[in-house]
């Protein structure tokens, strides 16, 4: 049966009248594209010029798209998820820096997220960047194939025992581990060395999951190769599913050094080939295990109505829907009123440090076709109808 997404009252259940009307506002303002220009350039300043404002960034925009400034704040929302059946991943969204000392603090910091989710039922999953633990020309360098100097050969080495140290972690304790994408042209060091973590890890439980950008014209058949792998090795493969997330960078950074774009030259392509995957990897769910992460509600249904053809139970622990705290609770709410396994991606970190996420989390919103609209239809709908 399928899941109805207009249904508002399970949607905003959790939200006060108080917290849908700082919605409404949040998403109107977003909607209009010169003032998301002038409120993040009026924001940098303000923030860089040390002016009282934290308050006010936390008191709205960062509340609605934030759980807290650290994990202990986080708890009152990760609870109250919970109590509608949806879970959380917490995610450290503090920029990383390019130094080792910094590398090996975003290690600890992930390590204590994975003790801190160990006992606690309503935090099955934890997330990490890549270029949180390493220099990105590095990895650069590494997916070029170039020769290492003996001191960047070290450096590599350390970068793979950071990725290790979680992924063991996470499966001594039982805590899934989600690899983030990113830049095209330094994933293919990224993609061999998770390839790697799955091969040790993911033979009897599946611990380790990589991320498959779809704007990526090539990821459906880098899917179907290393599948081909995992079959003959013996392990298991799990994917976030997503759609992408620097689509303007990679196109100008193809243009500009002559090559071939690696983004689907159409968003209707893009959907096309999420949606391909997503079919291919529920034909072979016995040995792929997926994360749909997407706020499109047609990709959404399509998973659903792979599910019911297969025969797969709402609640299978091989399927997880996930979408971003503060976006999508049409999606989220609605889903885990009828059983599925769904989780909220919660963003957490100092107001200061936490700004660029936040940034790219209103231009994300104002460029996406269709995407600010659905939310603010949808609060109108929730507010007439607590209004009756």
């Amino acid at each position: 049966m399928s899941v109805d997404f207009n249904n508002t009252e399970i949607a905003f259940h959790l939200k006060s009248d108080s917290d849908l009307e700082r919605a409404y506002f949040l998403f109107k303002m977003i909607s209009i594209e010169p003032l998301v220009r002038i409120g993040t350039a009026a924001t940098n300043f303000a923030l860089k010029a040390h002016l009282p404002v934290e308050g006010l960034i936390r008191s709205t925009v960062f509340d609605h798209f934030c759980g807290g400034v650290n994990e202990e704040d986080c708890v009152p929302t990760i609870d109250k998820m919970y109590a509608s059946k949806v879970y959380s991943v917490l995610d450290y969204s503090v920029e990383g820096k390019g130094e080792e000392h910094k590398f090996d603090s975003a290690l600890e910091t992930i390590l204590k997220l994975i003790e801190f989710s160990k006992d606690k039922a309503a935090l099955p999953i934890a997330v990490f960047k890549p270029s949180a633990f390493g220099r990105f020309d590095l990895y650069q360098k590494v997916s070029e194939r170039k020769k290492l100097s003996s001191d960047e050969n070290a450096e590599w080495d350390r970068i793979k025992t950071r990725f290790e140290k979680v992924c063991s972690l996470g499966k001594l304790n039982n805590v899934k581990i989600l690899i983030d994408a990113e830049e095209s042209w330094i994933q293919d060091a990224v993609d061999d060395l998770i390839l790697e973590l799955m091969q040790t890890h993911n033979s009897d439980d599946l611990i380790v999951y990589s991320t498959l950008q779809t704007y990526r014209w090539d990821r459906l058949d880098y899917l179907k190769k290393i599948h081909a792998k995992a079959k003959t090795h013996n392990f298991k493969l799990g994917f976030k599913v997503v759609r992408g997330a620097y689509m303007e960078k990679e196109r100008q950074r193809a243009k500009d050094l002559g090559y071939k774009s690696p983004i689907c030259e159409t968003k209707a392509l893009t959907d096309a080939l999420f949606d391909a995957t997503v079919t291919y990897i529920f034909s072979n769910l016995k040995s792929i295990h997926v994360f749909i992460g997407t706020h499109n509600e047609e990709s959404t249904h399509l998973a659903i109505k792979l599910m019911e053809a297969s025969n797969i139970s709402n609640s299978d622990s091989r399927v997880w829907f996930g979408q971003l705290y503060g976006m999508s609770d049409h999606i989220s709410f609605n889903l885990a009123n009828q059983g599925y396994n769904v989780a909220k991606y919660l963003p957490f970190g100092p107001v200061k440090d936490v700004m660029p996420y936040l940034i790219r989390r209103a231009e994300e919103n104002t460029s996406v076709a269709g995407q600010t609209s659905r939310e603010l239809a949808l609060i109108k709908k929730e507010k007439r109808r607590r209004n009756v």
